[in-house]
């Protein structure tokens, strides 16, 4: 008895420093798991003991987000604190699937709904943006895009209540998406009535804004080729099922607008903005959102979400530029020549969007799609007017893209911070951006298991000792 008591105390130790790890993980790197631009107001009342500790790696972390809890400077305009994620393709089951299979899917749910709570809790952000590809794949009928849908907003990424209820009621009151009748009010309206803009929006449940931030941050959803497709395979199912229930993919969001701290967050769809594609007013209204965005001429510094990163050179990240077309061999005649899959966007349209969104404006691009992440530059020549892609700032004009590192567990599970602080002396918005990584799942799995085993091994030794 005396060896399963050894064990017993070993395996439980294990597990707690197993657990203590998973749910404190970003104080080990807290240089890169916290908002920047902070500045902590000096605690004159500290002992020499404490603020000694506060300096030490993660321990300091660790007593500052637990026990101290130091006070910041609040900045005269409030940082925009924006979390971002990258590609969690969450899969499927099927009834073919095998069991070992179902519990990895079931897993891999809780570990990144680990990632969410653990960073949500830590950082408070005032957005929550996921950069596409929320599904591992758009080839599925409408009960599985349900079925996917209700786990990502209760496991994955919990919602606000009223949000959150709306989809479950949406989903338990419907059996499938009539994509007909979305057909339908889409062409009853013209074109150049769609809308497309909302103002000072912080809570999209409520519009008294007195306790700014002080609530769920605003949630953001991004499209993805995995969600609605490819402009060659994306079809008015694929577009109303994702309308119904993530909402617009094309949208803008205007904060302070007419004052000198105006900021703006671009949702674009940039699937729809290059063909042939299989509907091609889907390109019309992707292209029509762009123009009326620029009409705003809006002045201040510009958020820019989208999934499919712009055109760059090879050897800049790690997806080199390549597009793709349905060939004779595809599945579906009507689909040949139409466009497949697509690393950036091309040239031409690079071009033209970047132009059309930031207008020699301020900004910042937060895109998925590239598993492997990557920062660059856009820089403006302001002599020919076209942007180039480069590793540094080498223009007056220049707007850097984050290709976030996807959250999924074999990329390490990763969390994106962007912080924009407005610099009252310069009078312009700066932003930042750090990538906190956690670990890959196997670990988290581990840690679970390694649990378990210890409660059970506790239980065996209460039941002898009686």
């Amino acid at each position: 008895m005396s060896f399963i008591k050894k064990f017993t105390y070993l395996v439980s130790t294990i597990a707690l420093l197993l657990n203590i790890y998973i749910y404190t993980y970003p104080s080990l790197t807290p240089e890169k798991c916290n908002w920047s631009f902070q500045k902590s107001i000096p605690n004159l009342s500290q002992n020499d003991l404490l603020t000694n500790l506060q300096s030490t790696p993660y321990l300091g972390d660790l007593l500052n987000q637990y026990i101290l809890k130091p006070k910041f400077k609040s900045p005269t305009i409030k940082d925009i604190k924006m979390l971002a994620f990258g590609d969690p393709q969450i899969k499927g089951n099927w009834p073919s699937t095998p069991y070992i299979k179902r519990l990895d899917t079931f897993g891999n749910d809780y570990y990144l709904g680990h990632i969410y709570n653990v960073m949500k809790k830590r950082l408070q952000p005032t957005h929550v943006a996921v950069l596409g590809d929320l599904f591992s794949s758009q080839w599925i009928g409408d009960s599985e895009f349900f079925n996917r849908t209700r786990r990502y907003v209760t496991r994955l990424f919990d919602q606000p209540d009223k949000e959150r209820e709306y989809v479950l009621d949406f989903i338990k009151e419907n059996e499938r998406v009539d994509w007909m009748e979305f057909l339908n009010e889409k062409k009853a309206i013209d074109i150049h009535d769609l809308e497309f803009g909302y103002s000072d929006v912080y809570d999209w449940n409520t519009e008294d804004y007195s306790q700014l931030f002080e609530n769920e941050p605003l949630f953001l959803n991004v499209s993805g080729n995995h969600d609605i497709g490819y402009s060659g395979d994306a079809t008015w199912q694929h577009m109303a099922r994702y309308f119904k229930l993530f909402g617009k993919d094309n949208f803008w969001i205007e904060y302070n607008r007419g004052t000198p701290y105006a900021y703006r967050i671009v949702v674009l769809n940039s699937l729809l903005l290059e063909g042939p594609a299989l509907q091609p007013e889907f390109l019309e209204y992707t292209w029509e959102f762009l123009y009326k965005l620029f009409e705003r001429k809006f002045k201040g510094s510009t958020i820019l979400l989208t999934h499919v990163p712009f055109y760059k050179e090879e050897g800049l990240c790690v997806d080199g530029p390549f597009i793709d077309y349905y060939g004779p061999d595809a599945r579906e005649d009507y689909k040949v020549n139409l466009l497949r899959s697509q690393n950036h966007l091309s040239y031409d349209t690079t071009q033209r969007v970047l132009s059309l969104i930031f207008n020699d404006e301020p900004g910042i691009i937060l895109t998925g799609h590239d598993h492997e992440g990557c920062e660059t530059f856009y820089n403006k020549n302001i002599t020919n007017a076209k942007w180039s892609a480069s590793k540094s700032k080498n223009s007056d004009v220049a707007i850097k893209e984050v290709t976030v590192r996807a959250m999924m567990g074999e990329y390490g599970g990763n969390s994106g911070i962007m912080t924009g602080h407005f610099n009252t002396k310069r009078q312009e918005w700066e932003f930042d951006f750090s990538l906190c990584p956690f670990i890959i799942q196997h670990v988290w799995w581990a840690t679970k298991v390694v649990s378990i085993i210890s409660a059970l091994l506790f239980s065996t030794v209460f039941i002898f000792d009686l």
